[in-house]
């Protein structure tokens, strides 16, 4: 497990707690010393990115009649799963990417 830095939350668990919601993404990538750690800053990014997505893929689901609806619950478990595996994966210090996503958090956090 990462130290604890200045602020006495460790990179991991910052790294974690940046997929919760997408406010302390944004918190993450402003307030030192975490926009400084190119570890939190990518799990920040990637989080808004994955937030961006879901919500974009819910919204084009909702308006497609009937087959949209129908197959929006089964997408919806399948963000969950992959909200849970990248937020666990961050709390114990791994640096996972996903698919396209990753790439531009990639890019973002190393800017």
């Amino acid at each position: 497990m990462s130290e604890p830095n200045q602020s006495g939350l460790s990179d991991n668990a910052a790294g974690a707690l940046a997929y919760v919601t997408i406010i302390p993404a944004i918190i993450f990538l402003i307030v030192e010393p975490f926009n400084k750690n190119s570890y939190v800053r990518f799990h920040s990014w990637q989080s808004i990115f994955f937030g961006i997505a879901v919500f974009a893929v819910n919204i084009v689901l909702s308006v497609i009649p009937v087959i949209g609806w129908i197959i929006m619950p089964f997408v919806g478990l399948v963000f969950l799963v992959i909200w849970v595996y990248v937020l666990l994966k961050a709390l114990n210090g791994q640096r996972f990417k996903l698919p396209l996503i990753g790439d531009l958090a990639e890019k973002q956090a190393n800017a």
